[in-house]
């Protein structure tokens, strides 16, 4: 049986620009202009033919990037809003805790507001009653529950808000990314209760970024782009899909960036030629140019830095597990004997997370004449999330530099792991046999 029917479900919304904003009815009649400002700039389509179908006692969900449609779809499900076009059947008693606090009147209390929205989800005064030592125990606000809901925390509200939700005993129950406020202590209660209801065979619509939990507890999944629906099938099929497109996505963007950046740098050195000439004048010339992304008479001179994967292919967008290739493009304008190649990696912060060169590994430099090729070779990076900036330069074994690049080049580590620091190295968790803990869900490679 379907608990849930969305058929070709548009949802459409006005948009006006700034030029409205201060139009008055009697100012559009003096100006002779009043069915232009009525008129929308722009209509802006949050939900395009959006169809799927949830199988009562099954969890449902759906992810997609920010803006991508997803909140909007739960309030028409909820009946908050209504669809453009298109239609939506839901079969049975709907609970829905899709904005933080939706429903709450701040000014009058936690008891108060139990009672207030119990009655708006279907239940009676009686049956809220019965429930209400139950409601206010799984949100832990026995001490609160007679202030003013005003005077409460995100996540006061939203445990309150989801012991409502849950405690009406809905046929549906509709989730949305409130969980992400909650604190680490209350989010595992809720994963719990939700798997409560699972077991008792009721129908979960459940949108979250959190893909570990998604696929943890979800029997299909919905993924949504611009409104649309892109795949609906496997939870780990439609996630692994999904990350690959948004990784696709952070590697144009960083080109993009990459791009500007070059730009930049070439257009300052057409504006100021003579800071080359004279970067080795004096002591004060030389830290004045260190405070440039690039310098040095380029002797030698670094014509290209390439990110690329461990198969070949260029990229930006790593994974800690990942190895990188970085490829420079060389040429000497004359036979140079003394030579030394070096590379550092730095977060965003400027602390170096690693540097090397090809002296400090004792290479002996022998000659380079013409057109060159100098590849560095990591097998794993074993960095945590963030932007990395990456300093490449070729010098004489005395430091003189023939062509320095700094914080001209940057690349991105993303991953699903939740480190702090610089460095994740490889390592493993044993437990003795009295501590009982549950292993990672699979999306997570063990390191």
């Amino acid at each position: 049986m379907v608990a849930i029917d969305v058929k070709k479900v548009t949802r459409n919304y006005q948009k006006y620009s700034s030029r409205h904003r201060f139009k008055t009815f009697k100012s559009s009649l003096l100006s002779g202009d009043i069915f232009r400002s009525l008129k929308p700039d722009e209509i802006v389509t949050a939900l395009d033919s959006v169809t799927f179908s949830a199988e009562k006692g099954t969890t449902f969900g759906v992810i997609g990037e920010n803006g991508s449609g997803k909140s909007t779809l739960l309030k028409i499900i909820s009946g908050i809003t209504k669809p453009t076009s298109g239609s939506v059947s839901v079969n049975g008693k709907v609970s829905a805790l899709i904005e933080l606090g939706a429903g709450f009147h701040p000014e009058i209390t936690g008891r108060e507001n139990v009672f207030i929205n119990g009655i708006m989800l279907g239940l009676s005064k009686k049956e809220i009653q019965e429930k209400y030592d139950d409601i206010v125990r799984f949100a832990e606000l026995e001490a609160f529950i007679d202030a003013p809901v005003k005077t409460y925390s995100s996540g006061m509200y939203m445990r309150l808000g989801f012991s409502v939700a849950i405690n009406v005993n809905p046929d549906i129950l509709l989730v949305d990314e409130v969980l992400a406020v909650g604190d680490a202590s209350f989010v595992p209660k809720c994963i719990d209760r939700i798997g409560d209801f699972k077991r008792k065979k009721k129908t979960i619509l459940f949108v979250s970024h959190d893909l570990d939990t998604v696929i943890k507890i979800c029997d299909r999944v919905c993924w949504l782009k611009d409104g649309k629906v892109v795949t609906i099938g496997d939870p780990k099929r439609v996630v692994d899909s999904y990350l690959q497109d948004v990784l696709d996505k952070q590697e144009e963007e960083f080109e993009k960036r990459q791009a500007r950046v070059d730009q930049a740098i070439e257009e300052k050195i057409e504006k100021s030629p003579q800071i080359e000439e004279q970067i080795h004048a004096s002591d004060e010339t030389r830290s004045d140019a260190r405070r440039e992304e690039r310098w040095g008479k380029r002797e030698i001179e670094i014509k290209k830095v390439r990110f690329k994967g461990s198969d070949g292919r260029e990229k930006h967008v790593f994974s800690p597990d990942e190895g990188m290739i970085i490829e420079l493009e060389v040429e000497s304008y004359s036979r140079i004997k003394n030579f030394v190649f070096g590379i550092g990696i730095f977060n965003s912060e400027g602390l170096c997370c690693y540097g090397t060169n090809t002296q400090s590994e004792d290479f002996i430099s022998r000659s380079i004449e013409k057109q060159g090729k100098v590849v560095c070779r990591i097998e794993k990076l074993n960095l945590i999330n963030g932007i990395y900036y990456l300093n490449v330069a070729a010098h004489k074994t005395d430091g003189y530099p023939y062509d320095y690049h700094r914080n001209i080049y940057s690349f991105m580590v993303s991953s699903m792991n939740k480190d702090v620091g610089i460095y994740r190295p490889s390592h493993a968790w044993e437990f003795s046999s009295n501590i009982k803990i549950s292993p990672p869900t699979k999306t997570k490679k063990k390191s």
